[in-house]
């Protein structure tokens, strides 16, 4: 049996960046990661797509965890102690220098995911930390003063064990058996089938909107693309990310509310458009969008309100202009199904909050037991924010273990 102080299962980014920082505070502990694959750090080589989208620059906590539908509460005390901040000067630090995109995202100035790679590689071997690759853990039992897992191939002891494996549903099962509970895991951060001829033929349209899903509470703003598929964007993954479990329950079967004039209501937009008949009398309907709308999506518009290629301003009666409003601000359109989101397969689900101590990530029914990254049931929009519920994750367990 092979023997470490601590074992780190799951070869991903949350399990390396805990291994480093562990060494790094406390150099004589013997550490090594186990990684069920051929390879290392799969799911960083393909993020943001690859370029790795490391965090996000928002530095105040209060603020940060507002991205997360699930763990907002219980990430503040953690984001005290290690925020975006403190994520760009450890990787300045490591030789890894960070910049901001316009949306806030934040990637290597290299815009290579090999650039963060290569760092937790190379420190790694630096440290004397034993990456050992194809060791799938078959099980976990817990002696009286050690940890004993089994792989395929092996048996280990440790005195600490370190779980960061995601969304892996076997190693789930393992903490079930152990005690720990498990909220189900549902897709998050998806785009949403749709067949609507008001969108058809305009893939690779963005523009701004507000999505709702009719008959609940769950509501987002923010960019809406078109895709061949239906619809994509950030106000689109914010509202799949936000309305996991609604949309899971509902099998992805639901009525989408689209505003795509978000600065505008029912009531001003109509009032807008009366106002636009008096001064564009003579003009035709189709030909200009009198609002910051792509034209190709205000000639399907106007169309799909019953109003014709031909027609002039002066001729829209109140109904007509009614219809009109109706479509630009509360149109309705059937999803059927969902997609992917590139390759960044995010699940909310994992270990039930209530079960971890977020001053230490350690387990609450297992002494010497600790969480990092998505194994917990904790999950973000897109934008950089999974990744850095990973580096905080690890950075407290290397404090407190």
């Amino acid at each position: 049996m092979k023997h470490y102080d601590v074992i780190l299962v799951g070869g991903g980014a949350a399990g390396f960046f805990t291994a480093i920082n562990l060494v790094e505070k406390h150099p004589h502990l013997k550490v090594a990661i186990l990684e069920r694959g051929k390879e290392v750090l799969s799911k960083v080589r393909i993020s943001g797509g690859g370029r790795c989208n490391v965090t996000h620059a928002c530095f105040v906590p209060s603020d940060l965890v507002k991205n997360y539908p699930r763990g907002e509460k219980e990430l503040l005390g953690p984001f005290n102690q290690f925020c975006s901040g403190d994520t760009i000067a450890w990787f300045e630090q490591h030789g890894v220098s960070l910049k901001i995109e316009d949306d806030g995202r934040m990637f290597p100035t290299t815009d290579s995911s090999e650039t963060i790679i290569d760092c937790f590689l190379k420190a790694t071997r630096q440290l004397g930390i034993q990456v050992l690759t194809q060791q799938s853990v078959q099980s976990l039992f817990r002696g009286e003063n050690y940890w004993k897992i089994e792989t395929q191939n092996e048996h280990y002891s440790a005195e600490k064990v370190v779980m960061t494996t995601g969304s892996n549903p076997k190693i789930w099962e393992l903490l079930v058996q152990l005690g720990h509970t498990i909220v189900e895991a549902v897709p998050s951060l998806f785009t949403f089938n749709c067949k609507d001829s008001r969108i058809k033929d305009l893939m690779g349209l963005s523009t701004p909107a507000t999505v709702s899903v009719a008959g609940t509470k769950l509501s987002a703003t923010g960019p809406l693309l078109i895709t061949h598929w239906g619809m994509s964007g950030p106000g689109i993954l914010r509202l799949s990310a936000w309305g996991a479990r609604i949309l899971a329950e509902k099998n992805y079967q639901f009525t989408l509310q689209v505003n795509w004039l978000p600065d505008y209501d029912t009531e001003s937009c109509e009032d807008f458009l009366k106002s636009v008949r008096t001064v564009q009398a003579k003009k035709t309907v189709t030909k200009k969008a009198p609002f910051e709308l792509p034209n190709r999506l205000w000639e399907k518009l106007v169309l799909a309100s019953g109003i014709s290629t031909e027609q002039k301003w002066a001729d829209l009666t109140n109904k007509d202009l009614h219809q009109l409003q109706l479509q630009l601000t509360e149109g309705h359109f059937q999803v059927n199904g969902k997609s992917t989101f590139k390759e960044e397969f995010v699940t909310a689900g994992g270990i039930d909050l209530k079960e971890v101590n977020f001053k230490t990530m350690e387990s609450k029914l297992l002494p010497h037991l600790y969480f990092a990254g998505e194994v917990v049931n904790i999950d973000a929009i897109t934008g950089g924010f999974n990744f850095q519920n990973a580096w905080t994750g690890g950075f407290i367990i290397a404090n407190n273990l």
